[in-house]
């Protein structure tokens, strides 16, 4: 009875785990047509939900990146803008001298157009312009007039001195006249007196009549000659109230105007001490400074070329005149003078201007300037 009990219950317990592991187990039996359709509705619905969400995501991520971006230059492959851009920048090369460097063998240095002739014209006396007759560009000749200054107490002062010296000129007459009286009559005095129609004293008085007439003469004459060197005087002093070229030139600047008060030295106020600037473009030369590390490769005389910065395709033959005998303890350099074998009314003063210094054997290339 007992082993029945045991049995059964063991039975019992085996068929229990059977049932259980029945049901954890999934059926094999196709589904029912409920089952299917919903199955067919939800597929759909779930892909249509992950397409929406995958662009949801990448519009996300575009937008934040193009925020992230904005000013930045397109990257892409197709524009070779960005392509030269992208490639990695080339080494930097050893500095040369900022007014040197070597170009095929050659030095080249910086400088400046310059004139040697160069002048601020300027009245010799204090005055009040009264005529401007020139203009900036305008070619001038040695002694034309710049401009005029007032010059009415100037013209009166000539003017009196010239009736000063009408006024010695007619004493001087005069008193001549009256002296070639008294010699007459001092003669005819003398031969009465010989023959004893005249006394001592007659003759005496007439000889000291013609020595003081003599004595006043010379006086006069004097006087003259002193009123005439006045009436020079101040006609050289009118002349100065016309401002004269002092050489013939371009006037490049214009300093006073009509009204203004010229002096020749600064008087305060608005007293100007300068007319005009006149420069003799025959006179152009160019300075350039030279590294004194280099500078005993340049002599006098060496064959050069020039190139204005304004116009680089204007090559200009030239030659060293001189190199200047002092250096510059700040920059380290040492000036050195160029003479332009051509002329060109594109050279202009303080144009700046790049000098190659030729070697020996070298040659410059075509010049392309044009004459005057």
């Amino acid at each position: 009875m007992t082993y029945s009990m045991e049995a059964d219950k063991g039975v019992g317990m085996e068929s229990g785990k059977t049932m259980l592991l029945r049901s954890l187990s999934l059926e094999r039996t196709a589904p029912s047509g409920r089952s299917a359709g919903r199955l067919l509705i939800l597929v759909p619905a779930l892909a249509a939900a992950s397409v929406a969400a995958f662009v949801i995501a990448g519009t996300v991520l575009w937008r934040l990146n193009a925020g992230s971006n904005v000013g930045l230059p397109d990257m892409s492959a197709s524009s070779p803008a960005v392509a030269q851009a992208a490639q990695p920048a080339p080494a930097p090369s050893a500095a040369l001298p900022s007014s040197q460097s070597h170009q095929a063998g050659a030095l080249i240095a910086s400088g400046y157009v310059v004139a040697r002739t160069k002048a601020t014209v300027a009245a010799e006396i204090t005055g009040k312009v009264k005529d401007l007759l020139v203009d900036e560009g305008q070619i001038v000749e040695a002694g034309q007039a710049l401009a005029r200054l007032d010059s009415v107490l100037a013209e009166e002062d000539l003017a009196l001195s010239k009736s000063r010296a009408s006024a010695s000129e007619a004493a001087v007459a005069a008193i001549a006249a009256d002296l070639a009286d008294a010699e007459r009559v001092f003669n005819r005095t003398r031969d009465l007196a010989q023959k004893g129609f005249a006394t001592e004293a007659d003759l005496t008085k007439a000889q000291s009549h013609v020595e003081v007439l003599r004595a006043q003469l010379r006086q006069a004459q004097a006087q003259h000659a002193t009123d005439l060197l006045d009436a020079e005087r101040y006609a050289a002093v009118l002349d100065k109230y016309a401002i004269r070229a002092p050489f013939g030139g371009v006037v490049i600047e214009r300093s006073a105007q009509p009204g203004e008060m010229i002096s020749p030295m600064s008087a305060g106020g608005f007293t100007r001490t300068g007319i005009c600037t006149i420069v003799d473009m025959d006179s152009i030369e160019v300075e350039v400074d030279v590294n004194e590390a280099y500078i005993a490769r340049i002599q006098p005389g060496a064959r050069v070329y020039a190139v204005l910065d304004a116009y680089p395709d204007l090559t200009i033959p030239g030659a060293v005149i001189a190199i200047v005998p002092t250096a510059n303890r700040e920059k380290a350099t040492v000036k050195v003078r160029i003479k332009l074998k051509q002329k060109d009314p594109r050279i202009l003063p303080d144009m700046a201007i790049k000098v190659t210094f030729l070697e020996d054997g070298s040659t410059a290339r075509t010049e392309t300037s044009r004459p005057y």
